[in-house]
């Protein structure tokens, strides 16, 4: 398996001589052993004057020599080198009077033989593969081997062994220089077509190469190549997804996919971060944090209603409010009538007699109503409380309504002008209380991982839920026609920065609902152990401090936005006052000026019925005498009416009243 937790060792001393490509790119480790450095000067001396020879005339000439072919030929050097020791010493190596028999028992050691072991041992050469040479027992000693690992990049010198030190570790060669190398090498760009991160040009077909595509992810690109200095090239993923492993094959698909099998060398996407995701691949730091959001269909928005000037006050504190006037109203007329100081003689007009001695008292229950109703309304009265305990009722009520008439009204503009959409879920709670309304995510992402992997008893209730519903509420592709066409009976759950980019581009009819399910980051991914990394990472790190992330994205989501501006927060629309606005307060008027004139003619009906009675005439009669009276009124600027009145026992003269 090649993939992440696993470490293959190549059991040979030539790691580079087979073919590596095919195990080159995955998550496990690899390492060998490499007898030939290839960065020695003698050994490079032999490697171009090897390629010299004719690949017809020396077959094998056109790759590097492998390290069987080095031991090969140092083999032969040490055996040279033995033979012209021997010739300096003069010593006979012919075989002449010296036959032996090789079947003889027990073997008859030829004497040469022994002098050619003895000049072995003695040779020491620098050959092919290091320093060659032999101790008393005819072992190689002190020699080097290089210890190798693949990378993403080609096999990668980490350190080496020897007899003496070991396991030797190089830090140089373990952290390579960043980008060093790539400044020749176009870097594959992988991506995905996703708006607003990478959108094909209205005439794309008209530019060639990376002139074709805009958005996010391709500014962001270039910036990034800008800053480490590399040439790329943008490539969509062939598949069109993210990246998820198979459970059955452990294969990657999509864009992590062509990192981890090296198709490509970087990827910049609304790539989340992911535990899984990196442990075969590495990412750098977040370049916009986000988290999983709900989109719904976008609901009507409801019209304030005949009676919403009673909204910006709720239900409660209405009736509060009534019970509190009522009580008002009734402590009052208490409160005056065992008051001494709220009893008063009626004085008599313009001088004339007492008529009564009998004290009075304004404030009776239909007056103390009349004095409470008309503080509430903040109109004046004709009376007024004349006790001190009357007066702090008064005061009291007063303050009540003080702050009570400036907090509606200070909420009453917003409530009249301003249409709000009432959803019908506001947060995750909602959706998983209930089974009217069904909920998905995208077929293959992170959304659907982290639903599938959450130990949150929510969250698992809403995957039990989304895995087992018919028909699916998976959706193949991160569009909103699903929660649109369901007229809204699906909720999508997506990543919030799509949610908001989809909030705000026609026929503006999704919104998005309540907060955050949880917190992660899009990141660049690359390789592991890439040399792009670190710098890669510098990048954005740079990139963020600058602000040009923030710009961006300004630039992508509401800059370019078709749904009006607010960074798609708004959901509520300010207009001017419309007849069906206040259209309660003419009722209520009208409703008013109606009761008034039934209670009038209810009045009229009783005054006059009484005064049949009293005068001992028709009822009729004398509703036909109130009726002239009423209509003709009189000359008299004030419109009063002299009516001729005799009180018992008065003159005349004391007994002319006002009537109006």
């Amino acid at each position: 398996k090649h993939v992440k937790g696993y470490h293959y060792i190549i059991a040979n001393l030539g790691f580079v001589d087979g073919d590596l490509s095919k195990i080159q790119y995955g998550g496990a480790n690899v390492s060998g052993f490499q007898l030939v450095d290839f960065e020695d000067p003698m050994v490079a001396k032999f490697d171009q004057e090897w390629e010299a020879f004719g690949e017809k005339e020396y077959p094998g000439t056109d790759a590097r020599i492998r390290y069987t072919s080095a031991l090969t030929f140092d083999a032969v050097r040490v055996m040279t080198e033995a033979f012209l020791f021997l010739h300096k010493q003069r010593i006979d190596m012919s075989r002449r009077g010296n036959s032996g028999d090789c079947l003889a028992n027990p073997a008859v050691p030829w004497v040469q033989g022994v002098e050619i072991e003895r000049a072995l041992k003695q040779v020491r050469v620098n050959g092919l593969t290091g320093n060659i040479q032999f101790d008393q027992y005819g072992k190689r000693i002190n020699y080097s081997v290089t210890i190798m690992e693949l990378k993403n990049n080609g096999p990668v010198k980490i350190g080496f062994w020897n007899e003496v030190d070991k396991m030797v570790a190089t830090k140089s060669d373990l952290y390579p220089n960043d980008t060093m190398g790539m400044e020749n090498k176009t870097v594959i760009v992988t991506t995905i077509l996703e708006a607003p991160y990478v959108m094909l040009k209205k005439n794309a077909e008209l530019f060639q190469d990376n002139d074709r595509y805009e958005g996010y992810c391709v500014d962001l690109a270039a910036e990034i190549a800008k800053h480490c200095g590399i040439r790329y090239q943008l490539k969509i993923v062939g598949d069109g997804k993210y990246g998820a492993r198979d459970a059955e094959t452990k294969i990657w698909n999509g864009m992590v996919g062509e990192l981890v099998y090296g198709k490509a060398d970087i990827a910049v996407a609304p790539l989340t971060i992911t535990l899984v995701r990196e442990e075969v691949i590495d990412f750098s730091k977040p370049f916009m944090s986000l988290g999983i959001s709900i989109m719904i269909k976008k609901p009507q928005k409801s019209k304030p209603g005949v009676f919403s000037f009673l909204d910006p006050l709720a239900y409660e504190i209405w009736m509060c409010i009534v019970f509190a006037y009522i009580g008002v109203s009734v402590v009052l007329f208490l409160v005056s009538r065992f008051s001494p100081y709220e009893w008063t003689l009626e004085e008599p007009e313009d001088g004339a007699l007492p008529l009564t001695t009998e004290s009075i008292n304004e404030f009776g229950i239909f007056n103390s109503l009349w004095f409470s109703l008309g503080a509430f309304m903040r109109q004046g009265c004709d009376i007024s409380p004349r006790s001190l305990s009357g007066r702090i009722v008064g005061g009291v009520w007063w303050f009540f309504t003080l702050i009570i008439i400036s907090s509606y009204t200070a909420n009453l503009a917003a409530f009249l002008t301003v249409e709000r959409m009432v959803s019908p879920i506001e947060s995750a709670e909602d959706l998983a209380k209930q089974t009217e309304i069904a909920y998905g995510t995208l077929d293959s992402g992170s959304t659907k991982e982290f639903f599938r992997r959450s130990k949150i008893a929510l969250f698992d209730k809403m995957w039990q839920y989304m895995k087992s519903a018919e028909p699916s509420v998976f959706v193949k592709k991160n569009l909103r026609g699903r929660a649109t066409k369901s007229k809204g009976k699906y909720a999508y759950l997506l990543e919030s920065t799509m949610n908001e980019y989809i909030e705000q581009r026609k026929p503006c009819d999704t919104m998005k609902v309540g907060g955050n399910l949880d917190s992660k980051g899009y990141g660049i991914a690359t390789p592991k152990g890439s040399p792009l990394g670190n710098a890669v990472n510098l990048a954005v790190l740079k990139l963020n401090e600058q602000g040009l992330l923030d710009k961006l994205k300004n630039k992508w989501w509401y800059d370019k936005g078709e749904c009006g501006s607010g960074g798609g927060e708004s959901k509520e629309k300010t207009s001017a006052l419309s007849l069906s606005n206040v259209a309660g307060v003419f009722y209520i008027l009208v409703g008013g000026l109606g009761l008034a004139m039934m209670v009038a003619l209810v009045e009229f009906c009783y005054k006059s019925r009484a005064e049949a009675k009293k005068m001992k005439m028709k009822f009729t009669d004398a509703m036909r005498s109130k009726a002239r009276l009423s209509i003709t009124g009189s000359t008299s600027e004030n419109g009063r009416v002299p009516v001729a009145y005799l009180r018992p026992g008065l003159p005349m003269s004391l007994s002319m009243t006002d009537l109006s």
